[in-house]
Parts: structure tokens; C-alpha cells; sequence
């Protein structure tokens, strides 16, 4: 795999990743819940965890294609942000546009 559409896998898995929660009512895509919906502090626990997951997605691409470069907390932050700004339509759907009844 070349290194642009290695790049361009990371972007892609990070878009699905960050709006996976808001477009689905299952538990990481396992299961259901017990109850009806899932709450709002749920969505955000399977973000911070996707948001895990595609990072280390990303850090194998990274030591398949050379050496991995070592990251401090701005890394993390600036990652993070991005990550959450790919989540806005997901949310935007979820509790902005739809309407229920």
C-alpha cells in the first residue's frame, strides 16, 4: 500500500469511526442494550474508544511504512479535536435533524 492511500485509509476510518456511535443504536456494533436507546454519555465512551482505535490503526500503517515518530500531548490534542469535528454531521443527525413521530 502506497503512502497516500494509507493516508487516506486513516481519514476514511476516522470519518466512519467518529460517526459510527451517533448512527447506530448498538453497543460498538456488538449488541443491543437492554434498554431502548443508548444514552448520550455512551455515545461518547465509544468515541473516545474508536478514537483509540483508529489511532492505533494509524501508528501500524505508520511503522509498516518506516519508523514510528514520537508524539507528545499537543499531537493527542490537535488529533482529538479533529476527530470530534469529523463526529458533527453523526451528531447533527442524531439530535439536531431528526425528527421523531
Amino acid at each position: 500500500m502506497s503512502q497516500t492511500a494509507a493516508i487516506w485509509l486513516v481519514i476514511l476510518a476516522a470519518f466512519a469511526a467518529a460517526n459510527w456511535p451517533f448512527l447506530s443504536q448498538r453497543l460498538m456494533l456488538v449488541g443491543p442494550l437492554a434498554k431502548g436507546a443508548k444514552p448520550f454519555i455512551m455515545r461518547l465512551l465509544e468515541l473516545v474508544v474508536l478514537y483509540f482505535v483508529v489511532g492505533l490503526l494509524a501508528m501500524l500503517l505508520e511503522r509498516r511504512a518506516g519508523q514510528n515518530a514520537p508524539q507528545g500531548w499537543e499531537f493527542y490534542a490537535i488529533t482529538g479535536t479533529l476527530f470530534l469535528t469529523l463526529a458533527f454531521p453523526g451528531f447533527v443527525y442524531r439530535y439536531l435533524m431528526r425528527r421523531r413521530g
